[in-house]
């Protein structure tokens, strides 16, 4: 039997989106100004203090729209945001925060601003930890980016976010569902992991969305699987002089000589200090005459008369002469 609550709501069209957020406002919130005063700083490296100098009143200018006070300082390298009286939406401070990190990032201004919207979310990644090796970095953060930044553009424009790559840093700017996407491949990529793999599932898995028979169904089957190929760790010797099989024997081989043992076989150990050393400098002569002697053949073997073809004619008719 039907309610009394089950009526017909002529407002309640097909049309209105009820996921949509509405946009914070003034009249919104009715608890007034805030009791505490909140603040986040962040410092800068030094070779952004001109173009922050520069951009700082557009930034002045767009927090001073959601009540935020903020301040620059040369002298110590840091910016300041802090909520005022005038602060009406209690989430801003915290976009103010993620602006001011992505402004010490080398985002510029006017995409940086971008984060005070709603629905734009802000993610650095830390990727210098990923990897030991200081070339070993550098050759996989280059390929974040790509033969002249195309695969930056193609991951930028898959996942629609904006991304960064700058120092042992990566920042990205985008929605949530973007913002996922971005950590994975980067993270991969540091893990030894190529992104046009991603990009290649990424570009599969926007063209399923699209199939209105396939948007609810599992995409296993359609995403490629890429098998990493795990080669043979076995250690094997550099070089193998003797290959020839040996007669068994059931004694083991005879230990290697120590060097104190080769000295006292040669007699060396019991020389005094300054005969080893005699004797030391005595075996570096005889080994840097060895190398000149064979260099200096070496040299003279380019002013060797070549053979000549009739001298060796005129044997053989000697020869034939003869007999």
């Amino acid at each position: 039997m039907p309610g009394d609550h089950d009526k017909d709501k002529p407002w309640d069209t097909e049309d209105i989106d009820k996921w949509k957020e509405d946009s914070f406002k003034p009249t919104d919130n009715v608890g007034g100004t805030f009791a505490e005063e909140s603040s986040f700083a962040t410092l800068f490296p030094k070779y952004r203090e001109v173009y922050l100098k520069e951009a700082w009143p557009l930034i002045t200018q767009s927090l001073k729209s959601y009540g935020i006070a903020c301040t620059l300082d040369l002298i110590e390298g840091s910016m300041t945001v802090k909520t005022t009286r005038k602060t009406f939406d209690p989430a801003s401070i915290l976009n103010a925060r993620d602006l001011i990190r992505l402004l010490a990032r080398s985002v510029p201004a006017p995409q940086a601003v971008k984060i005070l919207e709603d629905g734009v979310v802000a993610d650095i990644i830390k990727i210098r930890n990923f990897v030991r090796n200081k070339d070993r970095f550098v050759k996989r953060r280059q390929r974040i980016l790509g033969p002249n930044g195309t695969t930056l553009k193609a991951l930028e424009l898959l996942t629609q976010c904006y991304i960064m790559v700058q120092g042992n840093t990566v920042s990205a700017m985008g929605s949530y569902k973007g913002l996922k996407e971005v950590r994975r491949v980067i993270e991969d990529c540091m893990k030894n992991i190529h992104p046009i793999y991603h990009i290649k599932e990424l570009m599969i898995r926007r063209e399923l969305a699209k199939d209105p028979e396939l948007k609810d169904e599992n995409w296993d089957r359609f995403l490629p699987n890429f098998k990493k190929r795990t080669l043979s760790r076995r250690r094997k010797p550099l070089k193998v002089t003797d290959k020839s099989k040996k007669p068994y024997t059931p004694f083991p081989p005879p230990p290697e000589k120590s060097k104190i043992d080769l000295q006292i076989e040669s007699g060396e150990y019991f020389l005094g200090q300054q005969a080893k050393e005699r004797a030391q400098k005595e075996r570096r002569e005889e080994k840097m005459k060895e190398r000149t002697e064979s260099k200096k053949r070496e040299r003279e073997k380019d002013f060797e008369p070549p053979k000549e073809n009739g001298a060796a004619k005129a044997k053989k008719r000697r020869k034939k002469d003869k007999t």
